[in-house]
């Protein structure tokens, strides 16, 4: 399943023509520190899981540039055009029996 938020697709695309280290799961979990140094010195670090890219480790200035200043769902709702408002009128039918 995607996870990916389509805001982002772009710019992960970019990050991943990049030369990144790659690093196993459980490699990176017994030297976490040392990736993290390495995302702050080098850049993004990806990360593998059963052979496959699981996760890219960013740092919070690469992050920020990423996301950008994006509107919250709230914000970006609030934000929409307003209308006329909708007339709905339902029909003076009666409901048809249902077996079921």
């Amino acid at each position: 399943m995607e996870h990916r938020p389509r805001m982002l697709e772009t710019s992960l695309t970019r990050l991943e023509q990049k030369k990144m280290r790659t690093w196993k799961l459980q490699e990176a979990k017994s030297r976490f520190s040392e990736v993290v140094d390495l995302t702050l010195t080098e850049g993004p670090q990806l990360v593998t899981k059963r052979g496959s890219g699981a996760v890219v480790i960013l740092a919070v200035e690469d992050y920020r540039r990423l996301v950008g200043d994006a509107p919250n769902l709230i914000d970006h709702l609030l934000s929409a055009p307003r209308g006329e408002a909708v007339a709905i009128t339902r029909s003076k039918q009666p409901i048809r029996d249902l077996d079921l």
